[in-house]
């Protein structure tokens, strides 16, 4: 691995001219970080992963391997993937009547701490909300609220996560974590952590 930039790449992998990358990150074997792209700090890119064009990583990101992250994908501070996710960046592909323009890429969005299990599908037009957690071989194909469980095929709320990653047991409308002691109040806004000193709630 080359850390003389701030960063370490294996000399295996390509990172493309126009490519900003944050200082401690790691990136793998094999790997390939497409023009336009940007890669926050201290963030661990695992082998065989594609990244871009043009898509935004946020810092803290974990990517685990054989993973591409296609036009279209952003993925906030944080946010944890499985081995072997799929991201697709387009609804309806047909390979002789090809979309390869920026504009038929459908956005899809990975809020801050969240986590996909590997094998996992995210179809694209979808935004998976703060602190949620996919299950291993979910596909998921709508969107997710902030702190869900989801799993299945199709993906389907199961239950709430706290921020650090243990589920949630409700008594009536309320749940504090047997971990980290994070609360939380659930209600026909979703779920929502409650302010405690020292913290703000999740937005």
């Amino acid at each position: 691995m080359d850390g003389n930039l701030g960063f370490s790449v294996h000399e295996s992998s390509y990172i493309d001219e126009g490519v900003v990358v944050g200082d401690k990150t790691c990136i793998w074997h094999f790997c390939h970080v497409l023009t336009g792209s940007v890669i926050g700090q201290s963030c661990r890119i695992g082998q065989n992963v594609v990244i871009g064009p043009r898509v935004q990583i946020g810092s803290n990101v974990k990517i685990q391997n054989n993973v591409s992250v296609y036009e279209g994908v952003t993925l906030e501070d944080d946010v944890f993937c499985g081995p072997s996710v799929v991201f697709t960046n387009i609804l309806t592909p047909r390979s002789a009547f090809p979309r390869n323009r920026s504009e038929d890429n459908l956005a899809t969005l990975v809020k801050r701490g969240a986590s996909i299990g590997a094998n996992a599908t995210i179809v694209c037009g979808t935004t998976i909300g703060e602190c949620a957690l996919i299950g291993a071989g979910s596909v998921v194909t709508k969107d997710v609220e902030p702190y869900a469980v989801v799993y299945g095929n199709p993906a389907r709320q199961r239950g709430w996560a706290c921020e650090c990653g243990l589920i949630l047991e409700f008594v009536d409308t309320s749940a504090q974590c047997t971990g980290c002691r994070r609360r939380y109040m659930q209600s026909n806004q979703g779920c929502v952590e409650l302010v405690k000193e020292g913290r703000q709630a999740a937005a």
